[in-house]
């Protein structure tokens, strides 16, 4: 009895080194089990556990002996329940019950195993001060009163294991606030001054569309409502979601990122909800993902429609519960994260045709704010540029520049199809080919568009012969450019093309090229 004893005391002092040393929930739960096999040398039990409390419930943590199973591992006990075993955990000492007070306190497994009547069982609560960290249980199949000896050292044993375990959480709760601080500083270094400069140009605007948005956003920037930006690739979804995350009283925690297309969809999932070390192949190490890095703040969420259907279902838990469990692992993580996602697709047919979630769309779409294109803002063109033109200056210590009145009237009679990202280009090769601080921007300095064939490597000269439906849907785009997006109507695209209305608008669905709103409509006889 001597050895056991010693073992189980150097058990309890190499468990409360290790939790206290930031050992892993792992291995504290693996010093957990070896303690309770341990003190099955002096406890007999068939079924001996360690419950933990989460919130009104116990939770089955480490499970040892012959009646140990996946059922009794997953196994839960709402506290409301259960009166007596209530009465246990604030009593502080352990209670051993007989076969005459068994039905007093309830089948702590009722349900998970087929125990006999009134079979020996004893409870240990697991305090620490004045806190109830969680409970032991022992169950033996057979009838039969545990002695007054063994219950006082499962009581001794359960006071030590209680401070174990509170060392444990304490040190795992501070190993992940690490984790997060040290995931928060490699994914956003730049996140003050970027949420910064982002309130900054979206009050810039002077447009009625984007004064229209910036009211918009400030409105729900109040509120934790899940955000779903819409518009064309290079509006800037990200500043808008940068400034929304800036207006909030979350404007002090961190917002973190992530662009679901640009990640293979075997490693979205870790990257969103983390992984413990030994998940999959290249698991060296236990890592933290994008959810947890934001607890507190807001999620931005890029590219959302290319979101896997695999995963769309684990990100809709994650909103609707505010937990989720990395990958490999499976403890529950709750976080408080504000979602903003963006996508420049029609996801609502990415809905109809069953690519995208409805449950999970509505989830996100709860507050919508479209983005218009560049040139349907133009007046925002000009302090744009000079906003930019400003922080380039900054940043690199070259300039300053200024436009030239010419180039400021050049700048709006463009089509800016690559929006607000394709004018930063055009800004940034004139100030270096520039001569002076004065900027002088034409058509020299723009590259061709990805419609435009380069000098010299057109179909012509390369040989290539072009597929009918490619011809007829540049045809169309280039129709669409010269109108400004208007479809129909005097000077509209339909009457360009000498063709029905309905028919450019049949065309234009087949060949994938959108509503009029992606070529800058302007009045109100074009489609959105």
């Amino acid at each position: 009895m001597a050895t056991t004893s010693q073992k189980i005391v150097d058990l309890t002092r190499d468990l409360a080194i290790a939790a206290n040393m930031g050992t892993s929930v792992e291995q504290v739960d693996q010093l957990l089990g070896e303690s309770l096999e341990t003190l099955g040398g002096l406890v007999p039990f068939d079924l001996a556990t360690i419950m933990e409390i989460e919130g009104e419930e116990l939770r089955v943590r480490v499970a040892r002996g012959v009646l140990a199973n996946p059922l009794v591992e997953r196994h839960r006990l709402r506290l409301g329940s259960f009166p007596a075993i209530r009465e246990v955990l604030d009593s502080g000492s352990a209670r051993a019950f007989t076969e005459d007070d068994h039905h007093d306190h309830g089948d702590t497994f009722d349900g998970v195993l087929d125990l006999p009547h009134g079979h020996s069982c004893m409870l240990v609560p697991l305090r620490v001060h004045s806190e109830v960290v969680g409970m032991m249980t022992f169950d033996r199949q057979i009838c039969g009163k545990y002695p007054p000896s063994v219950v006082e050292l499962a009581d001794v044993f359960g006071k030590l294991l209680a401070v174990a375990m509170n060392y444990g959480e304490q040190s795992t709760l501070l190993r992940r606030l690490r984790e997060q601080l040290q995931e928060q500083n490699r994914l956003l270094s730049d996140r003050v001054e970027g949420r910064s400069d982002a309130c900054r140009l979206m009050e810039m605007s002077r447009s009625p569309a984007m004064t229209q948005v910036v009211q918009l956003a400030r409105q729900v920037a109040a509120t934790d409502t899940p955000v779903l930006i819409t518009g064309e690739t290079g509006t800037g979804k990200e500043v808008l979601a940068n400034a929304i995350h800036g207006w909030s009283s979350r404007a002090g925690q961190p917002m973190v990122s992530l662009n679901c297309a640009a990640l293979p969809s075997t490693l979205i999932e870790s990257e969103l909800f983390g992984h413990v070390k030994g998940a999959f192949s290249g698991a060296t190490a236990t890592r933290m993902g994008r959810f947890q890095a934001a607890n507190g703040g807001t999620l931005f969420l890029d590219e959302i429609a290319e979101l896997p259907a695999e995963l769309q279902a684990k990100l809709l838990r994650a909103l609707q519960d505010g937990c989720f469990e990395p990958v490999g692992s499976d403890r529950t993580i709750k976080v408080d994260v504000r979602i903003i996602a963006a996508t420049n697709v029609d996801i609502q047919a990415a809905v109809a045709e069953r690519r995208f979630r409805e449950d999970l769309y509505y989830r996100l779409a709860v507050f919508p704010i479209h983005l218009p294109p560049l040139r349907a803002r133009r007046q925002d063109l000009e302090p744009i540029a000079e906003g930019f033109l400003s922080s380039l200056a900054q940043r690199t210590g070259r300039g300053p520049w200024r436009l030239s009145e010419s180039s400021k009237r050049w700048l709006g009679e463009q089509s800016w199809r690559g929006n607000v990202r394709e004018l930063i280009n055009t800004l940034e090769r004139a100030t270096i080919i520039a001569q002076g601080p004065e900027l002088e921007l034409g058509a020299e300095i723009q590259p061709p568009t990805p419609s435009t064939p380069m000098p010299d490597q057109g179909e012509e000269a390369s040989g290539a012969v072009l597929t009918l439906e490619e011809m007829e849907r540049r045809h169309i785009e280039r129709a669409l450019e010269r109108t400004g997006g208007k479809l129909y109507g005097p000077g509209g695209c339909a009457e360009l093309l000498g063709i029905n209305p309905n028919t450019l608008r049949s065309r234009m669905k087949k060949l994938g090229l959108g509503g009029a709103r992606s070529f800058g409509a302007k009045s109100s006889g074009q489609v959105n």
